[in-house]
């Protein structure tokens, strides 16, 4: 663990020793990164999206028996069962909730009550002001380099108008994997950083060694971003199913959705109507077709197929654009080490002023 500290108003917030955040990656932060991460002094945060009630349960417990430290779990917002998961947090002491979609009014209320930290993340600054206004206690924003789901506003022009826009702390995402990234965005005004890939992209990390090895042989220029998964902008490297994906017509599309639905379902123990349900929520608001619904509401299939089975033929690999950059895999104690060193090498460097 790093004896180098930096006290920020995320440290405070949530009671790490550095602000650093590993952001919830569906099958990916499990127990043991999030774990990793924690003792390394830095704020893990486990998925939940692709586990069940109990599942969540289990590992949340399995996190808590690792570590004394704080650590967080991201729930979507939107989910039919965000009701329950919620009370799985307040009931084992976690100590932060993080969401990837703005929760409603009285599910902040309901959190904070209970003593856990609310931490959504957003993309655009009328969406951190509505979660600011409706009681978040710090928000992580995203720019257009983050891996997944993302925006098209790099993350040095959001950040500012986020961080000028609300009077709670603000963490950056998007585009950071190494100490002087975190310089940077503190200079912003940023509280700390949140990093994906980098995390994904440690010996702690249960990725398939082989899975990894794509990651690291990829250039910036192998991260691309897709609509055809879901019909969402998708950040993720590039592979022949993608290039796939962007060729096929609408009846390869819907057969390819409805294979992955049944598998989802036999994954989940999600009912039919319960998928139903979850697609008509993520397609409230957005242009998307019936095959693309399916698939919104099954892509966490396409993400495990790369992400537990190794099977980059059949998945998808969800990646920042800073996958281009890395090249090594440290344990998170390494990562965490290194950044922080880097980080007060950067700003010892940097020429005194008046």
């Amino acid at each position: 663990m790093s004896d180098v500290t930096l006290a920020t108003p995320l440290t405070e917030l949530v009671g790490v020793r550095h602000p650093v955040v590993q952001t919830g990656m569906g099958w990916v932060a499990g127990p043991r990164l999030v774990s990793a991460t924690a003792n390394a002094g830095a704020l893990g945060i486990l998925a939940s999206a692709t586990m069940t009630v109990d599942q969540l349960r289990s590992a949340v417990r399995e996190v808590k028996s690792r570590t004394d430290a704080p650590f967080g779990v991201n729930l979507r917002a939107d989910a039919g069962d965000a009701a329950e998961r919620a009370r799985i947090i307040i009931d084992e002491g976690v100590r932060v909730a993080s969401f990837a979609l703005a929760p409603s009014r009285e599910l902040i209320a309901r959190l904070k009550d209970a003593g856990v930290v609310v931490i959504p993340s957003v993309g655009a600054r009328r969406h951190a002001e509505k979660v600011a206004a409706w009681g978040a206690d710090a928000v992580i924003v995203q720019g257009g380099e983050g891996g997944g789901h993302t925006g098209s506003v790099a993350t040095t022009v959001l950040l500012p108008q986020v961080v000028d826009a609300v009077d709670i702390p603000v963490v950056a995402a998007g585009g950071f994997h190494d100490g002087r990234g975190l310089v940077a965005a503190l200079a912003y005004g940023a509280a700390g950083v949140a990093m994906g890939t980098r995390f994904l992209l440690t010996s702690d990390s249960t990725v398939p060694d082989a899975v990894k090895a794509r990651y690291l042989a990829a250039a910036v220029g192998d991260v691309t971003v897709t609509t055809k998964v879901d019909g969402l902008p998708h950040r993720m490297l590039r592979t022949d199913l993608v290039d796939a994906l962007e060729r096929s017509g609408r009846t390869v599309s819907l057969l390819r959705a409805v294979r992955h639905a049944r598998a989802f379902r036999r994954e989940s123990g999600m009912g039919w109507s319960r998928m139903v349900r979850d697609g008509l929520a993520m397609r409230h608001g957005k242009d998307l077709t019936w095959s693309q619904v399916l698939l919104a509401a099954n892509t966490p299939m396409l993400l495990k197929a790369s992400m537990v089975d190794g099977r980059t033929d059949l998945g998808v690999m969800a990646s920042g654009q800073v996958a281009g950059l890395i090249d090594d895999l440290p344990s998170c104690a390494e990562l965490v080490d290194r950044v922080m060193t880097e980080a007060l090498a950067t700003l010892r460097a940097l020429p005194a002023t008046g």
